[in-house]
C-alpha cells in the first residue's frame, strides 16, 4: 500500500480512478493540509480556498478551537448511540435551540439526512395536526433545487443528471418555479399541502438570489394556508450570507430550519432540524433515529463551531467582504466581455461566464485560477461559485480579486 505521506498528485488521482466510484469530477488538485483560508496540495503548492467545501468550512480550515474540542472529546467518549443518554447531548440541545430560537432540535449527520427528516416531520405533522387524509400529504419544492442525493430528495429534482436511471421516484413532491409567488399561491390552494421546502438562495443552481420580497411573501402565504415554511439552510446558514441565516435578510423565522455543513466547522458530518413543540411533538420514540446523530463528538464540536461564528464576528465580516467582492467583480464586468453577471449575498457569490452552459470555458477558467493560486469550481456549466471561508481578511480578499482579475485578463487575450 502506498505511504499516505509520500503520494504524488498523479498517484492519488490514479488510486481514486481505479478503486473509487466515479460519481464526482474533481478539479485535479490533491490536498493534504488546510489552515484558515488556505489549503496545500501534496507537492506543497499553496492555494486560497474559494469553495470552503461547499460552505462547510465557514470558520476556516482546522480552526484550533473546534479541532481542540474534537480531539478532547474523542479521547473520552465518541459514541453511545441513542440507546443510552450521554452527558453532552442535552447541553448541546439546550445550546442550539436557544442559539436559533426554537423549542426542539432533532440531531442528524448529513444535510441530506436532515432534509429527509424534515420531510418526514412535515408529513406526520400534516396528518396528525392539519388533518390531511392518510398518504395524501404533499411537499412543495422549487425547480432547480438542490436538497441532497437520496431517492426521495432527487424525486424533487428536475436535473436529469441527478434523476436519470434512479426511478421510480417518491410521490407527494410537487415542483413549482423558484421566485414565483403566483405559482406558490396557486399550488397552496390544495389543502393536502403540508409544507413548502425552499432554499432562501439556491446555491447549487448558481447562487440564484430571489427577489427581495420573495421569502417574506412565501412565508406569509404559507401562514395563511396552514402550511409549514421549511428553510433548507444547509449551505446558506451559519453566517455565510452576511446574516446568521439567509432568511434573516427577510426577517422571517421558518417553522422548520434545516442546518448542516458549517454547523461543525467542516470537521465532521453534523446536521440538525429545529422546530417548535407544536411541530416536533409528532416525533415519538421509535419513529425516526440515527446511530450517530447527537453523538458526543458532534455535540461539542457544533457548540464550539457556533461560538466561533459569534466570537469572531463572521456574520459582519461576510457582509462587508461580500459587498466589496461584488463591487470589485462589477469593475471586471465593465472591463471583460467574459463575465456577464455577478450575484450573491455575503460571501456566497457566483459569476456567470459569457458562454453556453454546455461549454468548457468556466472549467478552463477554474483550471487557470488553480495555476494562479486560487481554487474554485464551476456549477451548471457556465457559472463559477466563489465562497471563501468567512475568516478571510480584506487584504486576503483583495489578493484573491487580483488573482481573479489576472486570470480573466489572461483568458480574454
Amino acid at each position: 500500500m502506498n505511504d499516505i505521506n509520500n503520494l504524488t498528485s498523479e498517484q492519488a488521482i490514479a488510486l481514486e480512478e481505479k478503486h473509487g466510484a466515479h460519481n464526482y469530477h474533481p478539479l485535479p488538485v490533491v490536498l493534504n493540509k488546510g489552515e484558515g483560508v488556505y489549503v496545500w496540495d501534496v507537492e506543497g503548492n499553496k492555494y486560497y480556498d474559494f469553495l470552503s467545501s461547499y460552505s462547510a468550512v465557514n470558520q476556516g480550515h482546522c480552526h484550533p478551537r473546534i479541532v481542540g474540542k474534537l480531539v478532547e472529546q474523542a479521547q473520552t467518549l465518541t459514541l453511545t448511540s441513542r440507546a443510552f443518554y450521554n452527558n453532552t447531548l442535552g447541553i448541546y440541545e439546550k445550546f442550539v435551540t436557544e442559539y436559533f430560537g426554537f423549542d426542539k432540535v432533532l440531531p442528524m449527520n448529513t444535510g441530506a439526512e436532515a432534509v429527509e427528516t424534515a420531510i418526514k416531520i412535515s408529513r406526520k405533522w400534516g396528518y396528525e395536526k392539519k388533518g390531511i387524509p392518510a398518504n395524501q400529504a404533499k411537499i412543495v419544492v422549487c425547480e432547480n433545487n438542490f436538497h441532497g442525493r437520496t431517492v426521495t430528495i432527487i424525486s424533487a429534482s428536475n436535473d436529469p443528471v441527478a434523476t436519470n436511471g434512479f426511478g421510480p421516484f417518491t410521490p407527494g413532491l410537487v415542483s413549482i418555479p423558484y421566485n414565483d409567488i403566483s405559482a406558490l399561491e396557486n399550488v397552496l390552494q390544495d389543502e393536502n399541502v403540508a409544507a413548502f421546502l425552499v432554499e432562501p438562495i439556491q446555491g447549487e443552481a448558481g447562487v440564484y438570489v430571489p427577489a427581495d420580497d420573495y421569502i417574506q411573501k412565501a412565508y406569509d402565504l404559507c401562514k395563511s394556508k396552514n402550511v409549514l415554511f421549511v428553510a433548507d439552510e444547509v449551505q446558506t446558514g451559519i453566517a455565510r450570507t452576511g446574516k446568521m441565516l439567509a432568511v434573516d435578510h427577510s426577517n422571517v423565522k421558518p417553522d422548520m430550519l434545516i442546518l448542516g455543513k458549517a454547523i461543525s466547522g467542516g470537521t465532521m458530518p453534523v446536521s440538525a432540524v429545529l422546530a417548535n413543540d407544536e411541530i416536533m411533538s409528532v416525533m415519538t420514540p421509535g419513529v425516526h433515529g440515527s446511530t450517530f446523530g447527537g453523538n458526543p463528538i458532534a455535540n461539542v464540536v457544533a457548540m464550539e463551531a457556533l461560538k466561533v461564528v459569534k466570537d469572531e464576528g463572521l456574520e459582519e465580516n461576510a457582509q462587508i467582504l461580500g459587498e466589496l467582492f461584488r463591487s470589485e467583480i462589477e469593475k471586471m464586468i465593465s472591463k471583460y466581455d467574459l463575465i456577464s453577471l455577478v450575484r450573491g449575498k455575503g460571501l456566497l457569490n457566483a459569476i456567470v461566464i459569457n458562454d453556453e452552459e454546455e461549454s468548457s470555458t468556466a472549467w478552463n477558467i477554474c483550471m487557470k485560477l488553480k495555476e494562479n493560486g486560487l481554487l474554485a469550481k464551476p456549477t451548471h456549466g457556465n457559472i463559477i461559485r466563489f465562497a471563501p471561508p468567512l475568516v478571510m481578511t480584506k487584504d486576503e480578499l483583495m489578493e484573491c480579486v487580483e488573482i481573479i482579475d489576472k486570470t480573466i485578463s489572461e483568458y480574454s487575450v
